[in-house]
């Protein structure tokens, strides 16, 4: 049974003014457990939305989203969540914005030290645990967030284009940090992202998602042992696929 189902799901943002917003409509697939699977569409096509019923921070309007044949109705620690913005505390340092979770939990203390030291060593801060995030980088910053969600023991990581503000070197150097840490500790990953290239090179499975209303309609399966060479024939191939299918898509939702 995969671990992560999403059934016909449509999604109406209903706003304090003006008309209602039909963000997702009839969106179904699954992921399987420790799948790296990722969700690449153009702006405004639902992409978050998706992430945030997946979080259980949204409910949908029609259709069901189940976590282990269970349906989501509220966040749980089953799933952790990481922000594009980093979404760290600015007073608390490297330390205690890993170990916030674990509290949450109330976890005994010792446990949580155990674990805030593992995670520090597992995405590369030690050194840095008594620094504050306006001392840090943007990797730096985005390590933590990740050393947070990895933490409180989540079975699935749920990223929100968490490399887009990062300048193009910083952001090669975390997607391969990643999976660095991604094969140290399975986790199942739905990583949602503007960016084709990056998807191929992470990821089992790629989503492709249709202009709003937000609809998958194809799903490719990227066949290459990691670490990808993205300069390799059959990975350029794979991105000029989706990318051609991406303008057609947007070339036929484009009014006259």
């Amino acid at each position: 049974m995969a671990q992560v189902v999403v059934r016909n799901v449509s999604k109406v943002h209903i706003p304090l003014k003006g008309e209602p917003l039909l963000a997702l409509h009839g969106v179904s697939f699954h992921v399987e457990d420790n799948e790296f699977f990722s969700i690449v569409g153009p702006s405004g096509c639902g992409k978050t939305t998706l992430l945030n019923l997946l979080a259980g921070f949204e409910t949908p309007t029609r259709g069901e989203l189940l976590v282990g044949g269970q349906t989501i109705r509220e966040p749980g620690w089953e799933r952790a969540v990481v922000f594009q913005e980093y979404a760290l505390f600015p007073w608390y340092t490297v330390v205690q914005n890993i170990a916030y979770g674990l509290k949450r939990k109330r976890l005994p203390e010792a446990e949580q030290r155990d674990l805030t030291d593992h995670y520090i060593g597992l995405v590369g801060l030690r050194g840095f645990e008594k620094r504050y995030p306006r001392e840090l980088s943007g990797g730096m910053r985005q390590r933590v967030s990740i050393a947070r969600a990895l933490a409180v023991k989540p079975s699935i990581l749920l990223m929100d284009e968490p490399f887009a503000s990062l300048d193009i070197q910083t952001r090669e150097f975390m997607q391969d940090e990643l999976l660095k840490i991604w094969q140290r500790e399975r986790k199942t990953v739905i990583f949602v992202t503007h960016s084709i290239d990056e998807a191929i090179k992470l990821s089992d499975r790629v989503a492709i998602m249709t202009p709003r209303p937000g609809h998958i309609e194809e799903i490719k399966t990227v066949d290459s042992a990691r670490p990808r060479d993205m300069t390799h024939a059959a990975m350029v191939q794979l991105a000029a696929d989706v990318k051609r299918w991406l303008r057609q898509q947007l070339f036929e939702s484009t009014p006259a």
